[in-house]
């Protein structure tokens, strides 16, 4: 053993010595000192020189062994694995004694388990001690809930010997219908009338049934986790059952001393010791969170999750929190979701693979809410749809996740894009915050080749773009040129139309108008709608494409033309015919005025099979 060992020992030494001392004195001022003693009793270590008389009359376990050794006159008894120890072997012997001691809460567990291990029952003796203490515990213990507690306290070293005498049981049943009972009558004193004269509850008022989360929170883990089970068979309002969650967890995952010892070595039984006690706290509290939404603090679950992470608890723990947080993702903060990794050198900043499982379990929770095979959900969704307004707060703070991991050197790019697909299309009504990360990351992994830029620039709807997110990204080289080329293609259209709109005394639909300003659908309409209004998008700027190519194919063939007449006629007659040409083209004229700009009937027919055509794959 270490030198810090033996210290350890010399220390305890003297306090044994010094308890052994205090016992003896204790001892001698009860027992009798006229009578000499026939009988020794071993206890732990600890012998007690008493008489056989007052002992075998009370004490069944004592009556047969001294009757078995009869023959040999037996003067010394050890008195293996007596619960409570010397103590309460001591407190037991006053009893036979006759000598008056309190009971209380403190030492009737003790007490209890002592007497069925001597057999002090009522058959050997009337009004013994095992009666005693029963009456007590039912009479006194059980209608207190602070002693209650208390008793389940001193129970933790009597087990499994308590279980069985359900000294545990009693008091858990105890404890759970007191708190229902104070939570029934703190809900009564809450009750009041309204100026109207109804009766209602009084939301704001403090409610003082939840006295008990602080009594409950000195319990071991396991006897913990059997109140709350049974507070729950009770009907204990999951409110008051999470708040004792929070209070217990704070208190047994911070309390525990410093795994440092005094000479700066590490002490690694303690560590691993802490680290399992802290493991099974983490594990056991999620096993026993409510099932009703919104009753536990989501930045309470983020910290359970990563400690389940640090502490690398059940791969069921870990989903269930993954699936308790995605439930309530969209009130949720950016730091809520910045879970460390706690993986090997040379992985993410940040547990990446955890919010996207996160993300996909808010997804399927989504899905399954509005995937429903009546098609009047999508016509009843709405701003102030929780659903619907879960999505939009949701893609905000994955556009922000996806900025601030965006700068880690060792983040892939699979990765980046799966957060950023996770959430469906109708998810995302600006593409603002999902660009503006997109481009960190370009800026931060410039080694990326052309492929990798397209396929993450891909994301970007550039239509749903801003005028000032436009403007950055038409003039951004960081962008592969099909993008840019997007932008202001996108851009051109929105000038094209916001003049227009400026010219013409009646106003566009509203629509139209929308589209062009903003470049981003309506956050008032439903998933359908925006789906619908997307194809319609799609078609109408297919077929205005569809109209400028053939546009182009008529001016060269007038082209073609021009070069015939400058071979076949003089100057003034082809800048003449020229002229006319041009002035029949009209490239830039409105669609609607057809009288002047409309083509030959061959490209007209032309032009509608490619309109056709283009209509049919967008379908």
């Amino acid at each position: 053993m270490d030198r810090g060992g033996d210290k350890h020992q010399q220390q305890q030494q003297p306090q044994l010595s010094v308890a052994k001392s205090s016992r003896q004195q204790r001892y001698n001022e009860w027992i009798f000192r006229d009578v000499p003693s026939d009988i020794t009793i071993q206890v732990n270590g600890g012998a007690f020189s008493l008489h056989k008389f007052p002992l075998v009359s009370r004490s069944g376990r004592i009556r047969k062994l001294v009757a078995e050794h009869r023959d040999s006159d037996i003067s010394r008894v050890e008195l293996l694995n007596l619960p409570g120890g010397a103590e309460s072997f001591e407190l037991a012997a006053k009893f036979c004694y006759g000598i008056n001691f309190e009971i209380t809460s403190s030492n009737v567990s003790q007490l209890c388990c002592a007497s069925d291990y001597l057999e002090m029952t009522e058959e050997y003796s009337k009004d013994n001690l095992g009666s005693r203490t029963e009456e007590y515990l039912e009479s006194v213990v059980c209608k207190n809930l602070e002693m209650c507690v208390e008793v389940l306290q001193q129970c933790e070293s009597l087990l499994p010997l308590a279980d069985e005498l359900r000294i545990v049981s009693r008091c858990i049943d105890a404890i759970a219908s007191k708190a229902c009972v104070e939570q029934i009558a703190s809900s009564f004193s809450r009750l009041e009338y309204s100026s109207s004269g109804r009766l209602h509850m009084n939301r704001q008022a403090k409610s003082d049934g939840d006295w008990w989360i602080e009594d409950l929170s000195v319990l071991r883990v396991d006897l913990y986790q059997r109140v709350i089970t049974a507070m729950k068979c009770r009907g204990v309002r999951p409110e008051s059952i999470g708040a004792s969650l929070v209070n217990y967890a704070q208190k047994e995952l911070t309390k525990k001393s410093s795994l440092w010892n005094i000479s700066g070595q590490t002490k690694v039984d303690g560590i691993s010791a802490s680290t399992g006690h802290e493991k099974l706290v983490v594990e056991t509290i999620v096993s026993l969170l409510p099932v009703e939404k919104l009753v536990i603090p989501i930045n309470f679950l983020f910290g359970l999750l990563r400690s389940a992470v640090m502490l690398d608890c059940t791969i069921a723990c870990r989903l269930d929190l993954e699936r308790r947080i995605g439930s309530q993702l969209d009130i949720a903060t950016l730091d809520d979701l910045l879970i460390p990794s706690f993986k090997h050198a040379g992985d993410t900043l940040f547990d990446v693979d955890t919010v996207h499982r996160i993300l996909v379990n808010f997804s399927q929770q989504d899905d399954s809410e509005e995937d429903m095979e009546d098609a009047s959900v999508f016509e009843s969704d709405s701003p102030h749809s929780p659903s619907q307004t879960a999505l939009f707060k949701v893609s905000k703070l994955v556009d922000n996740y996806l900025a601030e991991i965006a700068p880690d050197a060792n983040l892939k790019l699979a990765k980046f894009i799966v957060i950023a697909d996770a959430l469906p299309e109708h998810a995302r009504t600006v593409h603002d915050g999902l660009y503006r990360a997109i481009d960190i990351y370009l800026k931060a992994h410039q080694g990326l080749t052309d492929t990798d830029k397209k396929r993450l620039c891909k994301m970007i709807d550039f239509q749903k773009l801003s005028q000032e997110a436009g403007a950055h990204a038409a003039q951004n080289e960081r962008l592969p040129l099909q993008s840019i080329v997007q932008v202001l293609y996108f851009e051109q259209i929105r000038l094209r139309n916001s003049l227009g709109c400026s010219n013409e005394d009646e106003p566009k639909p509203m629509h139209q108008s929308w589209r062009i300003s903003s470049g981003a659908l309506s956050a008032a309409m439903s998933p359908r709608d925006n789906y619908a209004s997307l194809r319609r998008e799609n078609r109408e700027l297919k077929l205005e494409l569809a109209r400028l190519r053939m546009r182009l194919n008529d001016l060269e063939r007038e082209h073609v033309c021009m070069k015939r007449d400058m071979q076949r006629s003089n100057s003034r007659k082809f800048m003449s015919s020229f002229s006319k040409k041009i002035g029949k083209l009209s490239f830039f004229a409105n669609s609607s005025s057809r009288a002047s700009t409309s083509p030959s009937r061959h490209s007209y027919r032309t032009d509608s099979k490619v309109i056709e055509r283009t209509c049919a794959s967008t379908d």
